[in-house]
């Protein structure tokens, strides 16, 4: 009987997944102090935000992890808490009319500051993906990519929630329409970009 050899599966760089991790779960303190937040509710938000922020990465942290994101949103929204605490109404009349503006802001630049050390998203893809595959090609283009494109997200629905103050007659379109079309956008981009990236890179013999 003839005797077909079979060849071991060879998988390159390119092959291996590139993950995002818990990132979503990051963004969520955000997105509550977005969704609570307005000028009668902002101290409240802030509170519900930093619980949320404290609870979602209160494992990673107690593990050594520590993502930027997390960080970030925890001093945040302390700082406003405290503010809510030691200022009077009418010292904080900015805030409780830019209070959604400046925590998107916030996050933009966050995301897109990341961009010129370490992305963001690739804090989180280290912890679904080995070691050997960080330094590749697939997972520092696919994690630039990644956090480019949160970094204009927030930086949109800064400018949307800018815009619902400056046009009271639209703001329902800029504080809700807008920023949750623009979050549904990024989730799904978040998804299937590194399954699609990686497909292409295979093709074209990437690693």
């Amino acid at each position: 009987m003839g005797h077909t050899e079979q060849r071991p599966a060879v998988r390159t760089r390119a092959e291996k997944p590139v993950g995002t991790g818990s990132v979503f779960l990051s963004f969520a303190p955000w997105i509550i102090f977005g969704v609570v937040a307005s000028p009668s509710t902002w101290e409240y938000a802030a509170l519900a935000a930093l619980v949320a922020a404290v609870v979602l990465s209160g494992k990673d942290m107690l593990r050594g992890r520590f993502f930027l994101l997390d960080m970030i949103a925890i001093v945040f929204f302390a700082v406003l808490c405290v503010l809510a605490l030691a200022l009077d109404r009418h010292e904080l009349i900015w805030l409780e009319t830019y209070a959604q503006v400046i925590s998107n802001a916030v996050v933009a630049v966050v995301a897109l500051g990341s961009l010129l050390s370490d992305p963001f998203t690739a804090q989180y893809a280290r912890h679904s993906v080995p070691r050997e595959y960080w330094g590749s090609p697939v997972f520092t283009h696919v994690n630039m990519v990644l956090t480019a494109a949160w970094g204009v997200v927030f930086a949109l629905m800064a400018l949307s929630t800018w815009l619902a103050i400056r046009l009271p007659g639209q703001s329902d379109w800029f504080n809700w329409v807008v920023p949750i079309a623009l979050l549904v956008w990024a989730v799904k981009f978040t998804e299937r970009y590194p399954d699609r990236y990686k497909e292409r890179a295979v093709a074209q013999g990437l690693s």
